[in-house]
């Protein structure tokens, strides 16, 4: 008796060893859901501008949603709950993550019930005071709030929202005291700084920007570890009196946990394609925004990071939602 040796393929070999090879070539085939929970500012233009230029790629639909309410977490519970099969996809912001400590309790796991699929952007705070506040730098902008305790308001687009916590961590490194008030998004914030109800705020770069025109705010520094190519002239907090003070935080793709690996593969290189286009880097340029790509390892490790670090933050303030 002979025994028959069968060659096989390369390519059909790859697919036996890929149980979910033809699943993932035929994904996407229909519309694509993007929740952003976020109406306006930063998350809504990015996840606008990005999942644009992917629905070109991908050659099908996909329709923005914005399910905003409770900092964030109406929509992630939706998400959350949605079928894990890629036609769902979250963009948000960092304030997923805090939302797990700000919270008493959630309808999902922050970490379990989601995949991270990518960044899709920074986001840097900027820190602005009024014109009629007297204070012309970060040190000056301290002194006055030690000076006059718990006077100095300033604005964020929610309790435990980025913009909030970046305030946080400026009071505990420098010892001022000043009151937070909380906004329903960050242009609202924006707005009650311009119109003299607060007197300071740390902004998203979209967010400050057009308040530029006409000095209508002043800028003193901003959160990151180095300064920001669209103010070049203007120092890090680090620099200006803060000495070790850096929070920066992004925007964000995620899907519902269970989605098969094949698939979130498949959307983190769509991503990375579409940040990769020029005309979708002119229009971050416009919007003072700056890309950010990972890999899911990768988003993984920074989720964890940032939980872990906004644990402590928040813990600070002792605030709770219940």
């Amino acid at each position: 008796m002979k025994l028959r040796i069968v060659t096989i393929a390369p390519v059909l070999l790859a697919a036996l060893l890929s149980p979910f090879a033809a699943f993932a070539q035929a994904y996407p085939s229909k519309i694509v859901h993007v929740v952003i929970p976020w109406p306006g500012g930063s998350n809504d233009a990015v996840g606008r501008i990005v999942f644009q230029k992917i629905a070109e790629s991908i050659g099908q639909p996909v329709v923005i949603e914005n399910r905003p309410g409770a900092a964030s977490t109406i929509g992630a519970a939706y998400v959350a709950r949605s079928a894990p099969d890629g036609y769902t996809v979250m963009v948000t912001s960092a304030t997923h993550v805090a939302n797990a400590h700000l919270y008493a309790k959630l309808p999902y796991d922050t970490l379990k019930d989601f995949i991270g699929v990518s960044p899709l952007s920074a986001q840097v705070g900027v820190l602005a005071v009024h014109p009629s506040l007297p204070a012309k730098s970060v040190r000056e902008l301290i002194a006055l709030a030690k000076a006059r305790p718990d006077e100095i308001l300033y604005g964020s687009s929610g309790s435990g929202s980025f913009l909030h916590l970046t305030m946080v961590q400026l009071n505990v490194m420098s010892g001022a005291r000043m009151v937070h008030v909380p906004y329903k998004g960050g242009d609202a914030a924006g707005v009650s700084l311009v119109a003299g109800e607060t007197q300071a705020m740390i902004a998203t770069m979209p967010v400050v920007t057009p308040l530029l025109a006409g000095n209508r705010v002043r800028v003193l520094a901003v959160t990151s570890d180095t300064r920001v190519r669209q103010l070049p002239d203007v120092p890090t907090l680090a620099e200006a009196g803060v000495p070790g003070y850096e929070l920066t935080a992004w925007v964000g793709a995620f899907v519902p946990a269970g989605t098969r690996r094949p698939i979130v593969d498949r959307l983190n290189a769509e991503i990375k394609k579409a940040l990769g286009h020029s005309d979708v880097a002119a229009r971050f340029d416009s919007l003072a925004l700056e890309p950010m790509y990972m890999t899911p390892d990768q988003f993984a490790l920074r989720l964890k990071s940032d939980y872990d670090k906004y644990a402590k933050l928040i813990a600070l303030i002792g605030a709770k939602v219940d």
